[in-house]
């Protein structure tokens, strides 16, 4: 199958979820933090630690599994610039330490659940 469309599918299945996802966490928990992006993007490292651990430890080669998963799928699923937005909004409502707090946690934590992805996937 062309590249290009599962790009294009997988994508569009990440936006879906990204946005599903997302939705269901901020309203069933802190309404004034970010917590639906920062559970997304969490969430997100871990699927993409997941498939490079599976590439890594199966040897997986065929280039249509990076191109639905990792970059259509993933890409759609990401929430980097919603976390840029989330964070800009904390800093022009002059809430400037809950803005450092969203920047640590979600550099930290998906930099962890990569590793916990890929580690996971090679068990």
């Amino acid at each position: 199958m062309n590249q290009l469309i599962l790009i294009f599918i997988g994508g569009g299945l990440g936006s879906l979820t990204r946005f599903s996802l997302s939705k269901l966490i901020q309203e069933n928990l802190d309404k004034h933090f970010p917590l639906g992006t920062l559970g997304v993007n969490v969430l997100a490292s871990i699927i993409l630690g997941l498939f490079v651990g599976l590439v890594e430890a199966k040897s997986l080669t065929n280039p249509n599994y990076k191109a639905l998963i990792a970059i259509g799928f993933c890409g759609g699923f990401s929430t980097f610039s919603t976390f840029s937005n989330d964070t800009l909004q904390l800093i022009q409502n002059n809430r400037v330490s809950e803005a450092l707090l969203n920047i640590l946690l979600n550099v930290v934590l998906c930099i962890l659940a990569t590793f916990g992805g890929i580690t996971l996937a090679k068990i």
